[in-house]
């Protein structure tokens, strides 16, 4: 069946003038991974020209074209292996060289893109997409289904941290423009999982190079091309000449600039050294409000603050100590303390903005009486020391961790801070070296499966978003789910999904913050996605 998707056109709310949300300390929102999505099985869409989403108010009816946009982030990319990789770091430059089937817009709504139309079974095992006419990679040469189907098997033969997860029996180019995939079983998530940044399309057989150097200087369909680029250090894009949305990208280059620091973020901006700041503390927000000649954004997203525990550490695969922890956390403190209004407190690991997100499951709220309880039910009774891992230049983690770290003494545990770089962190918290930490995580698509996959099924690709999380009811719970159409019965099964993960404490959701982005008033058409990303094939620069 076939089904046309309506789109509709929606703005951002960009603030300049001052805000009466009051300033008490510093934090920042910062992405520091992204799992994937889901969405709806047996469904449909099609489209001419795909959807701009949400995005900055523009101040002239047409846009201009030229111009280079520098972009300040917190973190250089490290890779571009769209298969090998998770990161926002990485996944937000990935996005701009390579594009996937189907992708979401502002509202996390499917819709086609290198895809022009596509459609599946009633029983939803054979899926069909057709290519859009007229698309080529960036060095000319015209995407074909044999290109599609060598990066869907990449990606299935090398799994990944982002693995593709339906069960994928073939992928078979027919024709001049279309891609046949058929499934064993029916998977609700499947459009939406193509929708993320890791289902990206790369020319067959990397254009007969070979890994390291596809990936140095690579060819995709996307809106930019890597230009130069530093590793740990920052990276320009030069527009995709050959991009087959008409008269775009609007901008001749793109620089992302490495600024790992908060206020140094701020400072950049407010001087005109760069254009956007991807991560913007909650506690700069009022003063950058208040300045005429920037612009801030603040949206829903996707993402979720969390504590996360190392399961395999002695004293944190005692379930008690962990629900001790979450009884012994005044997460609506936190929240009111870091956030300046920005975000909500949060219960589920699912955000809110995902359907399936259920309020009225039972959590372990601040209980200062049954902290100590569990404490004295554990192994530990008399408490012990421990150390929290945080990526270091991010005022809202440091802060954070201060408050846990004195809530945490109250029950008898001794926390002591490790504050380290961005890179490092990675590295220490992928290897399971740590005993607990704050993190965040960030859902590719509107749909449960996504992350609760990510953080609690062992299969998922990140072992429990490295905590070894493993729950055998909750496991097959996340494989019924995905099979499940839309409707009550799924609902239900990932209200029990989020439950039992609330009881088990593997990882303590604490807020679920905004998407917030500043830029310079000049910068028009700044579409921001719920998981952090943005459009930048629709921005330019009011000359």
């Amino acid at each position: 069946m076939n089904i046309t998707r309506p789109r509709t056109m929606t703005r951002t709310t960009t603030t300049r003038t001052a805000s009466a949300v009051a300033l008490s300390a510093a934090l920042a929102v910062a992405l520091c991974s992204c799992s994937s999505g889901s969405g709806d099985a047996g469904s449909g869409g099609s489209a001419t020209t795909p959807s701009t989403g949400a995005s900055t108010e523009t101040t002239s009816a047409e846009p201009q074209p030229g111009g280079t946009l520098t972009f300040a982030r917190t973190q250089s990319p490290t890779s571009l292996d769209l298969h090998r990789e998770i990161t926002a770091n990485n996944a937000f430059a990935i996005d701009k060289v390579f594009e996937p089937l189907l992708a979401f817009d502002a509202e996390g709504q499917i819709e086609p893109w290198l895809a022009s139309e596509y459609s599946s079974s009633d029983d939803g095992l054979v899926w069909t997409f057709t290519l859009r006419d007229g698309v080529t990679f960036s060095d000319g040469t015209p995407l074909t289904p044999a290109d599609v189907v060598f990066s869907l098997q990449r990606h299935l033969d090398i799994g990944g941290p982002l693995p593709l997860g339906a069960p994928i029996t073939s992928i078979e180019a027919q024709g001049e423009n279309t891609v046949v995939i058929t499934l064993s079983a029916p998977y609700t998530p499947f459009a939406a999982e193509l929708a993320g940044f890791a289902n990206g399309i790369l020319p067959k057989d990397l254009g007969g190079v070979d890994e390291a150097t596809f990936f140095k200087n690579p060819v995709g369909t996307g809106p930019f091309v890597v230009d130069e680029w530093t590793e740990g250090g920052d990276i320009s894009f030069t527009a995709n000449e050959s991009y087959w949305q008409d008269g775009k990208p609007y901008l001749d280059e793109v620089v992302y600039r490495l600024v790992q620091d908060d206020n140094q973020l701020v400072a950049q901006l407010q001087a005109g050294q760069v254009d956007v700041i991807d991560s913007v503390s909650s506690a700069n927000v009022a003063t950058l409000q208040s300045n005429t000649s920037l612009a801030v954004s603040i949206t829903p997203g996707w993402q979720v603050e969390e504590l996360f525990f190392n399961t395999l550490d002695e004293h944190f695969k005692d379930r008690d100590v962990r629900r001790a922890v979450s009884y012994a956390l005044d997460r609506e403190g936190i929240v009111q303390a870091t956030s300046f209004g920005t975000a909500e407190v949060a219960g589920s690991v699912l955000p809110p903005s995902i359907p399936g997100y259920d309020d009225s499951i039972t959590t372990l709220d601040y209980d200062v009486e049954a902290a100590k309880d569990a404490i004295a039910d554990s192994a530990y009774p008399d408490g012990f020391s421990t150390s929290l891992l945080i990526a270091s230049g991010n005022d809202l983690r440091a802060q954070e961790a201060q408050i846990i770290q004195a809530q945490l003494a109250e029950i008898g545990i001794t926390v002591q801070i490790e504050s380290i770089d961005l890179a490092a962190f990675r590295e220490r918290f992928r290897a399971f070296d740590y005993s607990f930490m704050l993190n965040g995580a960030t859902s590719d698509a509107a749909d449960p499966n996504g992350i609760v996959t990510f953080q609690a099924d062992p299969d998922g690709g990140t072992n429990g978003y490295w905590t070894h999380y493993s729950n055998d009811e909750v496991t097959q719970l996340i494989t019924e789910g995905r099979t499940l159409p839309d409707g009550d019965e799924r609902t239900q099964v990932y209200s029990q999904i989020q439950q039992l993960i609330a009881d088990d404490a593997p990882f303590i959701p604490l807020s679920y913050p905004s998407n917030i982005k500043a830029s310079s008033a000049k910068v028009q058409g700044l579409t921001v996605l719920p998981n952090g990303s943005v459009r930048l094939q629709d921005t330019w620069l009011e000359q």
